[in-house]
């Protein structure tokens, strides 16, 4: 590999990683202090970086001690280093203070990783071992606090489900992103029902992925791009155990164990985690259990398999949802005593990776979900009308089978003496999923069994099966124009097929209560669709540690069948509504100023056409249908400042940061035929999201505080008010501002960690979503002030 000219002032450093019996050093990651620019060394401990005059390269494998090493250039080539590495034997506070001290708690992606290409795009990575955090409940506001933009759903259930959302899209379940887990879908149908009732626990996460919009290119449609979880990776040792017991408000209790290594060629990871508590209003309650296994072989230093499998499990106590009046009353309160939610998701996957040769690099994913949910409660209109014992309850049950195979091919090749690439993948996704609704049982537990000879006059009964089929070939490649610009441009063609197989019963009755209609309507529903969407990415690096980056893409969202066939008594559905298009772009630019300063600015907009919503129609119910076309845009801003090494950086013993996370977004419906909407602010807007925190520790001693401000927002197209003069629904409205602060710390003594925190530590009364179906209708309140400890055993 020849140096990069003179000009850009950065060469070429290949190196080896060795051990103190000079024993090369896999995994190990390697970090351009100046620049972030991160690689990891191969089964051989080798590896290959760009650096430029003066800078140093730091070396960290978990179980080694931490190295910085100033790299001395020779200009006329190729610079060759090897690096020792000395295994911890005695934990001592030095070298934990070193491997904390490692910056902050996010990080971008390298143009390329593995099959993937990333250049151009805007993209943010959480390293959790970062992060100083409520991990027990995946806190959102904490673990996402530097991720720019984002709105969350905070529900009371220990951090079960995920609910993040973001420049305009709604955060239920977070349907408008592509979910995934190490590299493949975990959502319950990507097409017909994107919704992610599973999220990983945080404790067991290496790193969360965020790529923008820009993303529908390499892993689908959604306007809101890609969110992916990549778990933890072995541990380098044989066998190491690290369990993790944690107790907080109202009655909360979790354990998370994990036991991973590597012996030669094979190594694992693999966790359970379980949760319970009673969350803060009454008829609150949660259990879950989650098991993730995760084996891989190495059969030479080029070809791999990765088998993963994940079981996770819970039965959750729903409270309902509250109108306004009853939320600034008592926002503790609750009148459903009878519902409740219960989830079961398998996954499955099967991933083999392959390099042809150091320039080519081939990746298969096979993947399966075998999973359900299911509902059952009472959900009248209106949250103030009281449950009656022994009557009925509405039952929904889902069952989602689905399976799906993604083959990617990346090429590196050389024009001149500049190095681009080539990727090229596709992917095909099969989905046969069910969903019934109906009659439930008269009792109060969570019985899942339809009761149709004790009702069967129920209104709302239905009972679907949905085929979905979905084709995909994408292809990115990334032309380097010179030593600092590149071009990026992108394809992805698409083939969607949607059915829509079943009946729903429509029941009318007199006056007098009697039945003089009960008709079955039957469905047989198909929709075919093919086309193709495009994009560009641009990147100009002037320097080493400074990049402009830009991107466009066009995106699509399907709608779903699932949404149109299920009766909701607070949410009428337009029968023709159709597709969301549009696109997203983006403009900004990063970078590192030394090592004391990071930084990423950009504005975008995302424009969608047909955008789907609900306002309220002349009945005053909310109605979910096409809204018109709708615009989104933004400046969003993220500021990393390493106060250590600004102003005490003879310390080693010390590590404190700093961050300022800004997003002033603003939105309207330019173009609509819904009376009272066109002008209008897009749902889920806030002018105003402001994250801030520092993080600051002395040896073995870290603690964080962080102030999250969010302005007000609307939930519906016609920026409804109703909510001060009717408080018969608490469905539609404003969602006023609120502002929250958190606290955490840790302490860590030889093989044991402490940590403690106060989430909400203001006690804010607040809310975050008002619920048009489970678990409401209506306001479902945010949690008060709430602590948590957690003791961490590592052997």
């Amino acid at each position: 590999m020849a140096a990069t000219n003179a000009h850009a002032q950065q060469f070429t450093v290949e190196g080896t990683v060795l051990d103190e019996v000079s024993a090369p050093v896999a995994r190990v990651e390697v970090t351009n202090n100046a620049t972030g620019i991160r690689t990891v060394t191969d089964a051989n401990g080798k590896f290959s970086i760009l650096v430029s005059l003066g800078e140093r390269v730091s070396c960290y494998k978990e179980g080694y001690d931490y190295t910085d090493k100033e790299i001395n250039i020779r200009e006329e080539g190729v610079t060759t280093v090897i690096i020792p590495l000395t295994k911890v034997t005695v934990l001592n506070e030095v070298v934990i203070q070193k491997q904390k001290n490692r910056m902050f708690a996010l990080k971008h992606l390298r143009d390329i990783e593995e099959t993937a290409i990333y250049a151009g795009k805007k993209t943010e990575v959480v390293v959790v071992d970062n992060l100083t955090a409520n991990k027990a409940t995946n806190n959102a506001r904490q673990v996402y606090a530097q991720i720019v933009g984002l709105t969350f759903n905070e529900n009371s259930d220990g951090g079960l489900q995920l609910n993040i959302g973001g420049r305009g899209l709604d955060p239920n379940r977070t349907s408008n992103f592509n979910t995934r887990q190490n590299g493949y879908d975990i959502s319950a149908d990507v097409l017909g029902y994107p919704e992610s009732y599973y999220t990983p626990p945080v404790e067991g996460l290496g790193e969360i992925q965020v790529i923008r919009g820009a993303a529908s290119l390499q892993y689908g449609t959604q306007f809101g791009g890609l969110v992916n979880f990549k778990m933890h990776a072995p541990s380098a040792k044989p066998i190491e155990l690290i369990t993790r017991n944690t107790v907080g408000s109202y009655g909360l209790l979790t354990n998370f164990t994990s036991l991973s290594g590597t012996n030669s060629k094979f190594s694992y990871y693999t966790f359970f985690n379980y949760k319970q508590g009673d969350g803060f209003r009454p008829n609150s309650a949660f259990n879950s259990r989650n098991v993730f296994v995760n084996l891989n072989y190495a059969f030479n230093d080029k070809t791999s398999v990765h088998l993963d499998y994940t079981l996770f499990d819970y039965l959750a106590k729903q409270p309902g949802g509250l109108t306004d009046k009853m939320f600034y009353e008592d926002m503790y309160q609750s009148n459903r005593t009878r519902n409740w939610f219960d989830v079961n998701w398998n996954l499955f996957a099967l991933r083999l990776k392959h390099k042809f040769t150091e320039n080519a690099d081939f990746s298969l994913q096979l993947f399966g979900l075998d999973a359900g949910r299911k509902t059952v409660g009472y959900r009248p209109l209106s949250p103030a009308q009281e449950d009656t014992p022994g009557t009925v309850r509405d039952l929904i049950s889902g069952k989602f089978v689905n399976w799906g195979a993604e083959a990617r091919y990346l090429q590196k090749y050389t024009i001149g003496n500049k190095t681009s690439a080539l990727l090229i993948g596709a992917k095909y996704y099969q989905a046969d999923n069910t969903s019934t609704q109906g009659p439930g049982t008269a009792g109060s537990g969570p019985d899942f069994s339809f009761a149709h000879n004790q009702f069967p006059n129920y209104l709302s009964q239905s009972d679907y099966t949905y085929p979905n089929l979905n084709f995909s070939l994408f292809g990115e490649n990334i032309f380097r124009l010179s030593d600092k610009f590149t071009v990026t441009p992108g394809f992805r063609i698409e083939h969607i097929s949607t059915k829509a197989q079943g009946y729903v019963r429509k029941i009318n009755f007199d006056n007098a209560g009697n039945v003089i209609l009960n008709q079955k309507i039957d469905e047989d529903v198909t929709k075919d669709r093919d086309f193709i969407l495009l994009g560009v990415g641009l990147s100009y690096k002037p320097t080493s540690t400074t990049e402009f980056y830009g991107n466009v893409s066009q995106n699509y969202r399907s709608v779903t069948f699932s949404d149109i066939s299920t009766v909701n008594p607070s949410l009428a559905i337009d029968p023709n509504i159709t597709d969301e298009k549009g696109f997203t772009t983006d403009a900004g630019i990063r970078g590192r100023l030394g090592d004391k300063l990071t930084y990423d600015t950009s504005v975008y907009l995302l424009y969608y056409n047909d955008k789907i919503g609900q306002y309220l129609n002349s009945d005053g119910q909310p109605f979910r249908t096409n809204l018109g076309t709708a615009i989104t845009y933004g400046w969003e801003a993220l500021v990393n400042w390493n106060v250590k090494n600004a102003f005490f950086r003879g310390n080693e013993n010390l590590t404190w940061n700093a961050f300022v996370n800004n997003a002033l977004t603003g939105s309207e419906y330019t173009k609509s035929e819904i009376a009272n909407t066109q002008g209008k602010k897009v749902e889920f807007v806030p002018l105003y999201n402001l994250k801030a925190g520092t993080g600051a520790g002395y040896k073995n001693f870290l603690a964080s505080v962080q102030a999250t401000y969010i302005s007000s927002q609307f939930t519906d197209s016609s920026n409804s008010t109703v909510y001060r003069t009717d408080n018969r629904t608490g469905i539609s409205g404003e969602i006023p501002s609120y502002f929250v602060a958190d606290f955490s710390a840790s302490y860590t003594w030889r093989n044991f960690k402490l940590e403690a925190g106060i989430n909400n530590f203001t006690d804010t009364k607040y809310f975050t979503r008002r619920a048009t179906g489970y678990p409401g209708p209506g306001i479902l309140p945010s949690e008060p002030r709430t602590y948590y400890a957690t003791l961490q055993i590592k052997l």
